[in-house]
């Protein structure tokens, strides 16, 4: 265990000790505790509001990144390299989910 000199405002002493008095502990030990919470929350995975701010700031995101018309992606689509299918895929499977692509316009 290390030793730690600290200076703190008078106030804040007697709050400290107040507070430790009501916990039925020592001042050193609700220290300890109020530091470990502290520390701890640092590192604590919060879930992040669903703020109007954010919204705000999605949008704008999107609005900056533009946007694409159905013909540019499209042809940006059209543009791509033709593989053949992995192995396992038959010409049926294939056309299956073509079919389902293309249903889905």
């Amino acid at each position: 265990m290390s030793r730690l000199t600290l200076r703190l405002p008078d106030s804040l002493h007697r709050q400290l000790s107040d507070q430790a008095k009501q916990e039925g502990i020592s001042l050193n030990q609700y220290i300890v505790y109020a530091l470990t919470r502290e520390a701890t929350v640092a590192y604590t995975v919060r879930p992040v509001s669903d703020t109007d701010s954010q919204k705000a700031a999605y949008a704008a995101m999107l609005e900056k990144l533009g946007r694409a018309s159905f013909d540019e992606i499209r042809a940006v689509l059209d543009e791509r390299e033709s593989v053949e299918p992995e192995d396992g895929l038959s010409a049926d499977v294939v056309a299956r989910l073509k079919q389902k692509l293309s249903s889905s316009k």
